[in-house]
């Protein structure tokens, strides 16, 4: 067999076997006889076995022609059906869903979301990884990546799905004790808390204030790679954070925690990244749409 049978020549050959005449096959396709009769014999020549037998009044299949319709059917069939499964998935959410985000995002934000998207979406199995890294959705099999800041990837796309900002923040304690910086270079003789995050220089703060953007070296005592381990430092009064605003409201409005240079900020939006176009994929379109819209919620109660 040099060539593959078409799946088309197979569609026409089962028309045919099931009306055992060119002509009434020809009506139904809106074809000519001539071509039906072509593709069959076209048909032949690829399996290398003759299908019909063929009179003036009909055709009648061979054995072997028997055979090929049996698995023509078959094919056709699996092919109908994963037709059905790919186009389904565009439109109904369901299958496996696998999201990644960092860990304080995660356990905050994301996770509570997913658990009221999941009882909304059964036929739907959703899997959630925390990774406080740049992650590779493509080789890692991720299917959308929440993160913060609106950088991505040229080959990925992002839709944002929540404005946000990073603020700088002390205990009432720490600030009693050394004071409050008075502008954005003076946090260089403070104890600043740093962490290493996915989209952050260590130790290096862009903030945005009356003068533009500006930026500052910071150290201190501790560091981190986890922000809530950061954020209870903060809060046990060991130096000045910078984090975002979802993270610190709670601490805010409970007199926790206090901002420090309000008029500085870092734009921080959430944003969700993904491999593909949203009208590609219903699980991720539904998820990102329901994020979206309860993470609205989720920031006016949020306001400080």
């Amino acid at each position: 067999m040099n060539n593959s049978p078409l799946l088309e020549d197979l569609r026409l050959f089962c028309v045919v076997a099931r009306h055992s005449n060119f002509a009434e096959s020809a009506r139904e396709v809106g074809a000519s006889p001539a071509y039906i009769s072509k593709r069959i014999a076209l048909l032949e020549q690829a399996l290398g076995v003759r299908l019909f037998h063929r009179t003036t009044r009909s055709v009648v299949m061979t054995e072997d022609g028997g055979n090929v319709h049996e698995w023509a059917r078959k094919i056709l069939d699996d092919v109908e059906q994963m037709m059905e499964t790919v186009s389904s998935a565009k439109r109904v959410p369901r299958g496996l869903l696998k999201i990644s985000t960092s860990f304080g995002l995660g356990r905050k934000v994301v996770s509570p979301l997913l658990s009221r998207f999941a009882s909304e979406h059964p036929e739907l199995k959703i899997q959630l990884e925390l990774v406080d890294r740049q992650i590779d959705l493509v080789n890692e099999g991720i299917d959308l990546d929440i993160r913060v800041g609106a950088g991505h990837e040229p080959h990925l796309f992002s839709k944002r799905i929540l404005p946000s900002q990073r603020v700088l923040c002390a205990s009432p304690a720490y600030l009693k004790k050394h004071g409050a910086p008075a502008d954005l270079a003076a946090l260089r003789q403070h104890q600043c808390l740093v962490i290493r995050e996915r989209n952050q220089s260590f130790g290096i703060w862009r903030m945005m204030g009356p003068k533009g953007q500006e930026t500052v070296k910071v150290s201190g005592g501790l560091a981190s790679n986890h922000g809530e381990i950061i954020h209870q430092w903060a809060v046990d009064g060991h130096g000045i954070i910078l984090r975002s605003i979802w993270d610190v409201a709670d601490s805010l409005k409970r007199g926790r925690l206090v901002r420090v240079l309000p008029q500085y900020f870092q734009e921080a939006d959430l944003c969700a990244v993904y491999p593909m176009q949203l009208k590609n994929s219903a699980k991720v379109r539904e998820c990102v749409r329901f994020l979206q819209k309860h993470l609205d919620v989720t920031a006016s109660s949020a306001t400080v």
